[in-house]
């Protein structure tokens, strides 16, 4: 299936420059040059350990690169002087794990954040938190508890949580694997709509299907560098490198790969 086409603006939205991350002698990423534009929609895929979730995090200082520079938007997060916080409340980030508080209903876990960073009065993050509930379909859960909700319904509203403070660009680290299969169907469309929105996205996903159906682009990495990217249909459909046809005829057919399986979580 081929990409819908959405308006990209030439903004950038995401520069990384010349980017290496290290954990003590293990060099995790390489050289990582990347830059995302307004409403671009970038899916990273690769095997496990392939640095992508490290990238991920890198771009919003949550691991801190060991050389390079990153820039979201006017800011350099790389910069020691810069308010990251600030920062932050231009930037969402889905993580596998739902990172939900337990104690506080739907609502609530919409709307403090809401209140404690962006000052909003709780008239109007509550007007908010129920507006982004609804767009994620779970309206009718505003009272409930994470507990009592399913693994695809909690992630769901970790999206609405991170739509309610209106973000200028949305990270997903995995956003699916930790989800029954019948269950990722659900938060898929949910992303979907987001990109038919023009919402600007980086996806670290396994999910090949929605790489090719919704991203602009598709980087593979693989050994903490980036072996190939381009359109989905190039690098998904007729990818270039051996690397990269390696991994996705393990990915695509899985009854021919070698025992050990699946995708796991990332360096």
């Amino acid at each position: 299936m081929s990409t819908p086409t959405r308006t990209t603006a030439s903004t950038p939205v995401v520069e990384v420059t010349d980017l290496y991350k290290s954990f003590g002698d293990l060099e995790v990423l390489t050289g990582i040059d990347l830059t995302i534009r307004k409403g671009e929609v970038v899916c990273v895929i690769g095997p496990s350990g392939s640095g992508k979730s490290t990238l991920l995090r890198c771009v919003n200082l949550l691991e801190v690169p060991t050389a390079g520079t990153v820039r979201i938007g006017e800011h350099e997060v790389t910069d020691p002087d810069v308010d990251i916080d600030r920062v932050r409340t231009h930037v969402g980030m889905v993580f596998q794990q739902f990172n939900l508080f337990p104690h506080l209903s739907v609502l609530a876990n919409c709307t403090v954040a809401q209140r404690k960073v962006l000052k909003r009065s709780a008239a109007e993050a509550e007007k908010v938190a129920r507006a982004n509930l609804e767009r994620v379909g779970l309206a009718d859960k505003v009272d409930a508890y994470p507990a009592q909700l399913s693994g695809g319904q909690q992630q769901r509203v970790a999206i609405a949580r991170s739509l309610s403070m209106d973000p200028e660009l949305m990270l997903f680290d995995e956003p699916t694997s930790a989800l029954d299969p019948e269950l990722v169907g659900d938060v898929l469309t949910v992303m979907r709509k987001l990109a038919e929105e023009g919402m600007t996205m980086m996806v670290v996903t396994h999910e090949m299907a929605f790489a090719r159906e919704v991203a602009d682009r598709v980087m593979f990495m693989d050994g903490g560098v980036v072996v190939e990217e381009g359109h989905p249909d190039q690098v998904i459909g007729a990818p270039r490198e051996r690397r990269t046809r390696d991994f996705l005829q393990r990915v695509l057919n899985p009854t021919h790969a070698a025992v050990g399986g699946g995708p796991d979580s990332d360096a």
